[in-house]
């Protein structure tokens, strides 16, 4: 499966023979150029500019915007609500999302604003890549995206909702996150390429440059 990122939470997900997968495409108020994408499924974890531009999406593509099961091109997604109980972010509603690209799992955590129980976590099931907000803002914080991470105990984690380029949101930048971690540096690449059989046993982190549609 391949994996390319487009900023804030917009990822196109690409396996050979399934369904093709964008998840959150933006619009150009959010400060970055409006991804021009094909897909055949898209998926909104919820109603906001930075998530919610349908428009940026062409082909035959099947829009998912909320909690549910689903199958599509071989593609199988569960979508979770994930509010946290009390007032502030994490009340809006937001919907994860899970994929599996047969037997590969991805969770986009959509705008997670909060750290889930250990039940909510469990509801993910087993995570082989998760794409996970660490900039702040409306979502996750550095060191909040690091405990969800040790919750979810997922093989590769991705950053995304972080400082860029010239967002409009007050977002921080990924080194935060990375330094949270425990990682000085890291290169970032322009698709991450993932197969079943390659996962490592401990968790590693990927960075991935912005991608031009």
């Amino acid at each position: 499966m391949e994996l390319t990122w487009y900023g804030m939470s917009c990822f196109r997900m690409v396996e050979r023979g399934l369904a093709t997968v964008v998840t959150d495409p933006f619009d150009s108020s959010v400060g970055l150029p409006a991804p021009k994408l094909k897909a055949d499924i898209v998926t909104v974890s919820h109603d906001a500019p930075g998530h919610n531009n349908l428009a940026a999406v062409k082909g035959e593509r099947r829009v998912i915007q909320g909690p549910g099961e689903y199958e599509i091109g071989g593609v199988f997604v569960t979508g979770i609500a994930m509010n946290a109980p009390a007032k502030g972010n994490g009340a809006r509603p937001n919907t994860l999302y899970v994929f599996d690209f047969d037997g590969l799992t991805v969770v986009h955590l959509g705008d997670l604003a909060f750290v889930p129980s250990q039940p909510q976590i469990e509801d993910l099931g087993t995570v082989d890549v998760a794409l996970v907000p660490v900039g702040g803002g409306s979502a996750l914080n550095p060191a909040q995206a690091a405990e969800v991470i040790s919750l979810i105990e997922p093989k590769l984690v991705v950053p995304m909702h972080y400082k860029s380029g010239k967002e409009t949101l007050k977002l921080g930048p990924a080194s935060r996150f990375l330094s949270e971690m425990g990682i000085n540096s890291l290169e970032p690449i322009d698709v991450l390429k993932v197969t079943k059989g390659a996962l490592s046993e401990e968790t590693q982190v990927v960075l991935l440059e912005r991608a031009e549609s």
